[in-house]
């Protein structure tokens, strides 16, 4: 006598199909709220950034002016043409510009990694000197520089302390009237107020690095600056990362500074290709050299980004 066995699939339930769809209108429900609250910030990221910039790109190949009662035209690539043969007061912002960033760059990243490491410490009153080396940071940037400006006239604060120091031997220079000197005093100026945003962001990135790493190290006889060294680097190297790209924008793109206390003088030896960009665009009026300055400006700050990243890349 044979037996078979038959097996029977269970029934569905019959609120499986009702399940669904109210699943899938939850999650149309959760796209839609979704959208409608990144929908403001896209709309002004948009207004602000993306269509200026497709309008500059779009002037760049133009001679419009800001007022003038003709139409622009194309002109092709003669700004940009314009820009590295006839324009020597261009070519100057350039170097002037490197000239910044290169100071500025390692330098500001060292400082600010020192004193990060100086506030790490586990003292009494630290917080007092935190609070004190980021105070410039959130000062208006041109209050600092109108209060510096002043600093460095001839009969300013600077002259008068080195004058005090010296007991009269050394006079101080014409700060921000000399050539010489008008760019390196606004690159101290620039170092001193941003110094303590960048000591945050690497005291920040102290302090994700265990305990225990440095117990270790000082158990394997490891002294201040092997632990440094062997420790306190590897640990810091996104945040090193993060410093350099941020400096390194922030010090191609300076403009404030310049604008308030030199206007690009004297000489020309001060002049950047931001605030040349923007006098030329706007104070002169040619928006389509401008904004072709501009875009030379963009591809070089993107060109540089790159090759930072090439550099600090991960390495097998």
């Amino acid at each position: 006598m044979t037996s078979s066995t038959t097996s029977v699939a269970p029934p569905r339930p019959p609120d499986a199909p009702v399940r669904r769809r109210r699943t899938s209108a939850g999650a149309r429900g959760e796209r839609r709220s979704g959208l409608a609250m990144a929908a403001p910030a896209a709309v002004l990221l948009g207004l602000f950034l993306i269509v200026p910039v497709l309008l500059a790109f779009g002037l760049s190949f133009t001679n419009a002016r800001l007022i003038s009662p003709n139409p622009p035209r194309l002109v092709g690539l003669d700004n940009f043409v314009r820009a590295f043969t006839q324009d020597p007061v261009f070519l100057r912002s350039v170097l002037n510009t490197f000239l910044f960033a290169i100071v500025v760059v390692p330098v500001q990243a060292g400082l600010g990694l020192l004193l990060a490491v100086l506030v790490n410490q586990k003292l009494r009153g630290v917080t007092f000197f935190r609070i004190v080396y980021f105070i410039p940071v959130v000062t208006s940037i041109v209050v600092v520089s109108i209060l510096w400006k002043f600093m460095y006239q001839p009969s300013g604060l600077i002259n008068s302390f080195i004058d005090t120091v010296t007991l009269g031997a050394l006079q101080g220079a014409d700060w921000l009237n000399n050539p010489s000197t008008a760019l390196p005093a606004i690159i101290v100026l620039s170092i001193w107020q941003a110094v303590g945003f960048h000591m945050l962001i690497w005291l920040s990135g102290l302090q994700t690095i265990p305990d225990e790493l440095y117990e270790a190290a000082r158990m394997d006889g490891a002294d201040a600056w092997g632990q440094f060294k062997n420790v306190t680097w590897p640990g810091l190297r996104s945040t090193m990362i993060f410093v350099l790209v941020t400096i390194t924008i922030a010090a191609l793109g300076l403009f404030v500074q310049i604008d308030v206390m030199t206007q690009g003088g004297p000489q020309d030896s001060t002049t950047t290709i931001v605030y040349h960009a923007v006098r030329k665009g706007y104070r002169e009026q040619e928006t389509g050299y401008g904004a072709a300055i501009s875009l030379i400006f963009f591809v070089l700050v993107l060109l540089i980004a790159l090759v930072q990243r090439f550099v600090t890349r991960e390495k097998d």
